[in-house]
């Protein structure tokens, strides 16, 4: 009986040790924040939007810091609300959400910790986002889904 016992016990924490030790997936990106530097030391990005460059000005905070690790890339963004353009990214970013009540043209947003938001007409929210930027003098971008271009 009592080696049955120990039989056990040793399966149970044999199991505890190999799952720890499998791979991380795509969305658990080990983003190297725990440093003493500031989080991000780049005040703006590029974005290409419709074939038309702007700049972002960015936000210091850590889901910019993480979020430019993983640049340069391209997104197909859909249009929802005739006020937005979002993707759910493969990935998950830290955040820092509050509701701003208030989205101006031009906010760069990640809503949830992995659906980057890119507005192009003001209204009143009540839902919370992380701040990842502004783009001044973003003009409507129209009804249909698009791809943009983000780079450092």
């Amino acid at each position: 009986m009592k080696t049955k016992y120990l039989y056990n016990l040793i399966i149970v924490i044999s199991l505890f040790i190999f799952t720890g030790c499998v791979s991380k997936n795509n969305s658990e990106i080990d983003y190297n924040l725990n440093d003493s530097s500031n989080y991000s030391e780049v005040s703006t990005m590029k974005i290409i939007i419709n074939n038309n460059e702007y700049l972002i000005n960015l936000e210091n905070n850590e889901t910019v810091s993480a979020f430019i690790k993983l640049l340069p890339q391209e997104f197909s963004m859909t249009e929802l609300n005739g006020n937005e353009k979002y993707v759910y990214l493969d990935y998950t970013l830290p955040t820092n959400q509050y509701n701003p009540k208030h989205i101006k043209a031009g906010d760069v947003m990640l809503y949830g910790n992995n659906c980057l938001v890119i507005f192009y007409k003001s209204f009143d929210t009540s839902y919370s986002y992380t701040k990842i930027g502004h783009i001044d003098n973003l003009p409507d971008l129209g009804s249909n889904d698009l791809v943009v271009n983000i780079v450092k």
